[in-house]
């Protein structure tokens, strides 16, 4: 079975490092959210691109981000010196951000820094940009609108959030291969990731969203929200401050005439009715990748399912 799943964020990074385990890793294409770009000391940083290669490695950070047992010397000198420390950047991690910036430099495309960086890490599985044209995520709050990496990381995503934007999305294209990604697989995922800043910027560029509506792979979704409340990051909070429910329901909501099934946890199965009232498949399993079992576990009830449904 040939899979592309849209990603961003740590959870997708958890189900790609899982599928990797129980199925063909270079049956696998991940399309990355490139929308957490930023700019750092000179340097082009991709948050949710390195989470998936660091994941996919087997390299990544404790908390899901960066390096596992980095250290962060250069962090602090360049702190003591009066730089710009705010985002964490390790010292393992540096190497990721100067070999990216030097590809860009010297002329290549986001995808060529991506494609680099997965062989320099041994991997089978496809790691592809949405986009390799500036595609940022802005957020739009009470206090005034902020790059994603400002408001979730030196604001600690404290600020209400009444909106998004993504300025110049219509002038982006997808990245080669994305396109072709989406119409030749089996299986579409879209990945336990914040809809809103992880997935939106992903199906806003021209031609994505088309191209999942055409797809003939069998299109699913997993919900990024568990018993009202997100797994990892602010999803939940940035649901209710935009008047949805706060459950798998709102998110499927947000999916609705997108996919075929809707994953749910366990403990929302009292929701299947509901989500399959959107016009939809609905499907409740443990969905909670708690370690590389639990990983491989969820990773494995998806691929059952969508193996029941495509029989």
């Amino acid at each position: 079975m040939k899979f592309t799943v849209l990603a961003g964020g740590i959870g997708a990074a958890r189900l790609l490092g899982g599928l990797a385990a129980v199925a063909d890793p270079e049956q696998i294409t991940a399309i990355c959210n490139v929308g957490d770009d930023l700019e750092w000391n000179g340097l082009h940083i991709s948050p949710d691109i390195d989470s998936v290669i660091y994941t996919l490695a087997g390299i990544e950070g404790e908390w899901g981000w960066g390096v596992r047992g980095d250290t962060t010397r250069t962090l602090e000198a360049l702190r003591d010196l009066g730089g710009d420390a705010w985002f964490t950047i390790g010292d393992l991690d540096l190497a990721t951000h100067l070999r990216r910036t030097s590809v860009l430099r010297a002329g290549g495309t986001l995808s060529e820094a991506t494609a680099a960086l997965t062989a320099g890490r041994g991997l089978r599985t496809t790691v592809l940009p949405v986009t390799d044209d500036p595609h940022p995520t802005i957020v739009q709050t009470a206090e005034g609108d902020l790059p994603f990496q400002v408001y979730f990381v030196q604001h600690r995503a404290a600020d209400t959030v009444t909106g998004f934007a993504f300025p110049g999305v219509e002038d982006t294209r997808p990245a080669p291969g994305v396109l072709e990604a989406i119409a030749e697989c089996d299986a579409l995922v879209i990945a336990p990731s914040n809809p809103f800043v992880s997935i939106a910027p992903v199906l806003d560029v021209p031609g994505v969203r088309d191209a999942i509506a055409h797809t003939r792979a069998r299109r699913v979704a997993i919900s990024p929200i568990v018993g009202g409340e997100a797994v990892k990051g602010p999803a939940a909070e940035m649901l209710r401050a935009l008047g949805h429910e706060v459950s798998a329901l709102g998110v499927a909501r947000m999916y609705a005439g997108l996919i075929d099934t809707f994953i749910l946890d366990a403990v929302d199965a009292s929701l299947v009715p509901e989500v399959q009232a959107l016009g939809m498949d609905a499907i409740a399993f443990d969905t909670m990748m708690v370690g590389e079992a639990g990983r491989a576990r969820v990773a494995a009830s998806l691929v059952a399912t969508l193996s029941a449904s495509m029989a």
